[in-house]
């Protein structure tokens, strides 16, 4: 695992030690087996990004603060120039860029997502997260898995879910979709 998949496995377990919670009873609030909880900890499993918006929801704290280590310290406004949001790499298929990492304070997440295609012929893994969700294709072709729904999305098409269904993004045409994904 990655040297930011450590750091936020001994975040969110430091979190939940601070705390005085039990492994069992953080994964059985957090709807999750505790040997999972357990592996998200050591940092031995990758960490879904719904998972990691619940536990921020939890502890009432900012995604970003749970992500980098810091808090937030803007409040008046926040630029975050082409290219330059805050990179996170949850997924093989996934690359988040957050937008808005450094506002505190934030009503909403904004992120830039990039879906790469399957190449093994894997299927989509599925989130949930508290919430609604806004996306906005950019470019590429995508289809967004809701619920047992597959809706088709190509360039300038946009979607809003509830994102407490489970729920999951592809790439199409072996091409990979960039999209703009606002998490409420």
């Amino acid at each position: 695992m990655t040297d930011q998949i450590q750091l936020i496995s001994a975040r969110i377990k430091e979190l939940r030690e601070i705390s005085g919670i039990s492994a069992e009873s953080f994964a059985a609030e957090l709807k999750v087996e505790a040997d999972l909880l357990r592996s998200y900890e050591s940092g031995q499993t990758d960490i879904p990004v719904g998972f990691l918006f619940r536990i921020a929801h939890r502890f009432d704290m900012e995604l970003s603060a749970l992500l980098r280590g810091d808090q937030p310290k803007l409040h008046v406004y926040s630029v975050v120039r082409k290219g330059k949001g805050l990179n996170v790499e949850r997924r093989r298929q996934y690359t988040y860029e957050n937008l808005a990492w450094n506002f505190a304070q934030k009503k909403v997440e904004p992120f830039i997502v990039t879906v790469t295609p399957y190449q093994d012929g894997s299927t989509p893994e599925f989130n949930a997260h508290p919430g609604q969700e806004f996306n906005f294709v950019l470019e590429g072709c995508l289809t967004v898995l809701v619920d047992g729904h597959e809706i088709v999305l190509n360039e300038g098409d946009s979607i809003y879910f509830d994102s407490g269904y489970q729920h999951a993004m592809k790439a199409m045409n072996n091409q990979s979709a960039k999209f703009l994904a606002i998490i409420i």
